[in-house]
């Protein structure tokens, strides 16, 4: 039996904003919380610039691919969905949170990097909210930075 909390980031094509929050959520979380992500409509391959963006940052994405939603849902505590409008099942019961992020499809790593720091500073808020604490290492999220 499985006693920590279990995300599940959901978005289309699980290549970019979803990919990002998993990637984040699971370093920051160093195993207290069990990070899923899926797409409704998954791409063929990661955005490239999100891969970028986290590489820079020294996280590694190698293991990572755009997943469809299968289960996941089922036994997610909380949904973090990111840009899905209809194409992004309900679940009724779950904890629902709606991300409006930026796109980051198409765009250079430039633009890329803000869309990620703002998913950074959720996430951190997130896991802060879920355990009581948060992976402070970074520089804390600059003030009247709503996040959520």
């Amino acid at each position: 039996m499985n006693d920590r909390p279990v995300v599940l980031f959901l978005c289309v094509h699980n290549a970019g904003r979803s990919l990002a929050a998993k990637v984040l959520l699971d370093h920051h979380a160093q195993g207290r919380v069990e990070v899923r992500s899926a797409g409704s409509e998954p791409a063929d391959q990661l955005n490239p610039s999100v891969v970028a963006v986290l590489e820079e940052r020294g996280l590694d994405v190698t293991t990572e691919y755009p997943k469809p939603l299968a289960d996941d849902a089922e036994v997610a505590d909380v949904i973090v969905t990111m840009g899905c409008g209809d194409s992004c099942p309900v679940y009724p019961g779950k904890r629902y949170l709606d991300w409006q992020l930026p796109d980051p499809a198409g765009l250079p790593v430039e633009q890329v990097r803000p869309i990620v720091d703002q998913i950074d500073r959720r996430v951190q808020a997130l896991l802060a909210e879920m355990t009581g604490s948060a992976d402070r290492r970074e520089e804390p999220s600059p003030p009247g930075d709503g996040g959520g």
